[in-house]
């Protein structure tokens, strides 16, 4: 076993390869993420010692390549709201939902929101439009057909071009604070539905997510009444899971959904036993003990719900320090409650 800074650690089955890795990344230097950077290292020789061909090495090396690209893109705008629009690439310029989706984009840009979309045509265009290119991004992907970056994003050192869905729809979800879904086709509906298939898990964290449509459209309608007739009503998904999701053909009324989600809400993480929200104000004690009744049903045994300060796992965000915590055991099962819980806290 290798020796490192905190102890020991066995990271391949040969020690000197051990050595060399950690030696390797001492000669960088690093104020943080040492031990990360010797585990991925660790992983690539794990990896060259296993039957490979040269599809895995490709896929393997251009996933990397685009998720640290990305990753470099983002990073000088990590402390700026962004809302990730999704929609159809084939809907034209002067229809009325390209219209709601430019005026959408407008909005949000208005509220110091950056746009991220697909880079595309269509509903993509019209809110790159709405955002312009100063305060947009575009997650391009590389298709044979249909899929090239719009005029607003074109030569935009925000555009990012993917070879692979799965790294596209990974930064989608990654760096964005909310979603609005517009018509689409399968395009669309994979990423909406995988937005609400990771939320619904907990596989993602929980974000504002608004299906719009333009004033009097059926089309996510349909959907929803699909999803309420079909899905729970074979109990294939359950009632809370609704909240995780609104439908409106309000522009406004998206906007405002969007919004009122961070109006007392930060963020959470899990340390511990404890799912702990970071709140921008604390609620009063008589509205905590509405909440620990409401919502009893998300505690894991023994249920608990009580306020304090920062808890010491969370030195690493001395950004968040001052905020006041609200702390739970929560049973990692109903996101759609937590979700609404969530809302409950914005009231205030």
């Amino acid at each position: 076993m290798a020796k490192r800074k905190n102890g020991f650690l066995k990271l391949t089955d040969n020690e000197a390869v051990n050595e060399d890795i950690l030696d390797l990344v001492a000669k960088w230097n690093l104020s943080k993420f040492s031990d990360d950077f010797v585990e991925m290292i660790a992983s690539l020789y794990r990896l060259s010692q296993q039957q490979i061909n040269s599809g895995d090495m490709t896929l393997f090396k251009r996933s990397l390549a685009e998720l640290r690209y990305a990753q470099n893109v983002f990073a000088p705008y990590r402390n700026t709201k962004k809302i990730c629009i999704f929609g159809s690439a084939r809907t034209r310029s002067g229809t009325k939902i390209y219209s709601c989706a430019e005026e959408f984009a407008r909005l949000m840009t208005e509220a110091n929101y950056m746009t991220i979309t697909g880079a595309g045509e269509g509903i993509m265009s019209a809110a790159q439009h709405g955002a312009g290119a100063e305060k947009s991004f575009g997650l391009n992907i590389l298709l044979p057909f249909e899929q090239h970056p719009n005029e607003v994003i074109r030569n935009d050192p925000k555009l990012v071009t993917f070879r692979y869905f799965f790294t596209r729809k990974l930064t989608f979800l990654r760096e964005t604070n909310a979603v609005a879904a517009f018509p689409g086709g399968f395009g669309t509906l994979d990423e909406a539905l995988e937005v609400l298939t990771l939320m619904q898990t907990g596989k993602a964290r929980l974000i504002p997510m608004v299906l719009v449509d333009e004033p009097r459209g059926t089309f996510w309608k349909n959907f929803v009444y699909y999803v309420s007739e079909h899905l729970m009503g074979d109990k294939l998904i359950s009632p809370e899971d609704f909240n995780l999701f609104k439908f409106t053909t309000s522009v406004t009324e998206a906007r405002d959904e969007i919004l009122r989600f961070y109006r007392n809400f930060h963020s959470y993480r899990f340390v511990g036993p404890y799912l702990v929200i970071r709140l921008q104000r604390a609620v009063s004690e008589h509205k905590l003990e509405e909440l620990k009744k409401e919502f009893l049903s998300i505690f894991s045994p023994p249920g608990e719900m009580f306020q304090r300060d920062a808890l010491p796992q969370e030195s690493n965000e001395p950004e968040i320090a001052h905020l006041p915590r609200l702390c739970l055991t929560f049973n990692r099962i109903h996101f759609g409650f937590l979700r609404l819980l969530i809302d409950r806290l914005n009231e205030d």
